[in-house]
């Protein structure tokens, strides 16, 4: 098995086909195999491509204007009431508090959310004992996820082959069978009894 943070403990195994190429044609998909319910045991490849493309710096860039725009609402929100008439303020000021808290909620938890996916990130980092490239303060998601990039995309193109070797294996198998069924029904030969006139007065006989 391959237990990574990335491929979980219960994906691939590693059965060895007798003319292995190289060692991605060793792995094979565990259940399914050539079946139509097989489903592709890793990230697709494009997926990690797009990955590959985001920086957390810029997450917490976005984060910090929105933090910076919601403070601006506030502030508007409440040059709002202080201007405006008594009768008038109503249901402008509860609408906005209620927004506003709920706003400042939501923000507070994509920071924590945010926070947590980069420690988890670099602690996946260093379990493959990845280390920033030269002038970085850290493995980016770019130099990580490109390398599992070229690696999803090469398992899938031996993937569909080994599940296709093993669907063609599986027709040829159904198809012996038949054969086979078929050849015993051609020499299973019955008895035929006599049931005419002559047989019956031999039988009284």
């Amino acid at each position: 098995f391959i237990p990574t943070p990335l491929l979980g403990e219960s994906y691939c195994k590693i059965p060895f086909p007798p003319h292995p190429t190289n060692l991605l044609s060793c792995f094979i998909l565990c259940e399914d195999a050539g079946k139509e319910q097989c489903i592709f045991p890793l990230p697709e490849p494009q997926d990690l491509f797009q990955v590959s493309q985001l920086k957390f710096e810029e997450f917490n860039k976005d984060l910090r204007k929105l933090r910076k725009d919601l403070r601006a609402c506030e502030t508007e929100a409440g040059k709002v009431c202080q201007f405006s008439l008594e009768e008038h303020i109503q249901p402008f000021k509860d609408n906005m508090d209620k927004f506003i808290s709920q706003a400042k909620t939501d923000h507070e938890m994509e920071e924590k959310s945010l926070a947590e996916t980069h420690k988890s990130f670099l602690e996946t980092a260093a379990y493959f004992c990845m280390k920033p490239k030269m002038g970085e303060k850290e493995v980016s998601l770019n130099a990580f996820f490109s390398i599992w990039h070229e690696f999803s995309s090469d398992f899938k193109e031996f993937w569909k082959k080994e599940n296709k070797l093993i669907l063609q294996e599986r027709l040829k198998e159904a198809e012996e069978v038949c054969r086979q069924k078929k050849g015993k029904s051609l020499y299973n030969i019955k008895q035929k009894h006599d049931s005419g006139i002559k047989a019956k007065i031999s039988m009284k006989i």
